[in-house]
């Protein structure tokens, strides 16, 4: 059996859908109910947000939370 590695690199595309509506990083924080550091770090890839602020933010976004948060397997 594989071992599984201890911490993954949770890439996402928040930023680039946040900049592709001309949505403020603080307009996204209030929409969400997290502060503008919050999106700010999920944008620099700093902090894995908890499972019920990814799904909040793919409602957000209306897209599937697998097409905002992603793996890199390059």
């Amino acid at each position: 059996m594989s071992r599984i590695e201890s911490k993954i690199a949770i890439l996402n595309s928040i930023q680039e859908l946040r900049l592709s509506r001309n949505i403020t990083q603080q307009d996204l924080a209030n929409a969400v109910n997290v502060t503008r550091a919050t999106i700010i770090a999920l944008e620099k890839g700093n902090y894995n947000p908890s499972l019920e602020l990814a799904f909040r933010l793919a409602n957000f976004f209306k897209i599937n939370i697998n097409k905002l948060f992603y793996v890199n397997e390059a």
